[in-house]
């Protein structure tokens, strides 16, 4: 499992000095880019490739509270993988200082093409070094349907 420890800063506490529903994004995110750049995903391949990420949602489950003072730990699964490595299914996990899960997260996205600025699938390459993260229990092959499950889209304004 990759994992990626952090220290909570004063810019990551909320009003309730716990910490921010943003700072969870961001510790994701931050843990996302981590590995990818571990496996040879970094700015100037993607950038070669014109390829970027792009998230469909990000389902945080919060079990408790978490103050500065202690360095958190969060962990990146594999929970699905298109065939062609188009779409994506991470499971994020927090862990506290005692190692006690703190909350959890769903996050789907997908590889677009930043030229065309559609869906792309990944390059066999790059998708061979995708594969070797840790996959989770529920690992599943996804398909664009997977994508779709929560489809909430609401009426423009316009109409």
């Amino acid at each position: 499992m990759f994992t990626k420890q952090f220290e909570i800063r004063w810019s990551d506490i909320d009003a309730n000095r716990h910490l921010a529903n943003s700072a969870y994004i961001n510790f994701m995110s931050h843990t996302r880019m981590s590995y990818l750049l571990e496996i040879g995903f970094g700015q100037i391949e993607l950038a070669k490739q014109s390829i970027g990420p792009v998230a469909f949602y990000e389902h945080i489950f919060y079990f408790r509270e978490v103050f500065p003072g202690k360095p958190i730990t969060v962990s990146l699964q594999l929970r699905g993988l298109s065939e062609d490595g188009m779409f994506f299914e991470f499971l994020h996990n927090f862990y506290d200082y005692k190692g006690r899960n703190f909350a959890s997260c769903e996050m789907m996205g997908a590889w677009i093409d930043l030229n065309e600025r559609k869906l792309m699938a990944l390059p066999q390459d790059m998708l061979d070094n995708f594969k070797g993260l840790e996959k989770t229990a529920d690992f599943k092959v996804l398909t664009k349907e997977d994508t779709r499950r929560f489809n909430r889209k609401p009426k423009d304004l316009s109409q």
